[in-house]
């Protein structure tokens, strides 16, 4: 049979001879892959340094979150803070929405998988939809950085239900 008549969807390149991944992010999205240092007693792994010049002033706060086996926490958005988020355990699919009308982005979805496997900064702008899936059936673990301390009086939090029609992803 020809490749006419095979069926299914050729893939687009998504990955260069350097291994490096490939593709258009949301508007002011960036990811960093970084490198595990195998030592004599482990593995050492740089989540951020100052010097590689990503992050929006300065980290303020920082949390480590364990999502239980096969959790779902979507919709999330913060509107003044950057969030920038880092696997330490497990496999993780992050989904992010630009809602943005003055974004050139605006109405993309973005879709990675994060895990120590592969060591990565992913950093999410403000007003950006986020939503993490635990896709392991045990915890699954992240370190969250953030520009700007919670505001316990006034929280810069904004949810929307993971079944939302504002959103063109299913996590199912």
């Amino acid at each position: 049979m020809g490749a006419e008549g095979a069926g299914g969807r050729k893939d687009d390149a998504h990955i260069s001879k350097d291994w490096e991944i490939e593709r258009r992010l949301i508007d002011g999205v960036f990811t960093r892959e970084v490198r595990n240092v195998v030592t004599a007693n482990g593995i050492t792994t740089e989540l951020i340094r100052a010097d590689w010049g990503l992050v929006d002033g300065e980290v303020r706060q920082a949390i480590h979150v364990a999502l239980r086996g096969n959790a779902l926490s979507a919709w999330h958005q913060h509107r003044s803070r950057w969030d920038y988020v880092f696997a330490v355990g497990g496999h993780l699919r992050v989904v992010l929405h630009d809602p943005r009308e003055d974004s050139p982005t605006r109405g993309q979805v973005d879709v990675f998988h994060l895990s120590p496997a592969r060591p990565t900064l992913l950093g999410v702008p403000p007003w950006i939809w986020h939503g993490v899936q635990n896709l392991s059936s045990s915890p699954s673990m992240f370190v969250n950085l953030f520009n700007k301390e919670y505001d316990y009086e006034d929280p810069d939090e904004w949810r929307l239900p993971p079944d939302t029609d504002e959103i063109p992803y299913s996590f199912s």
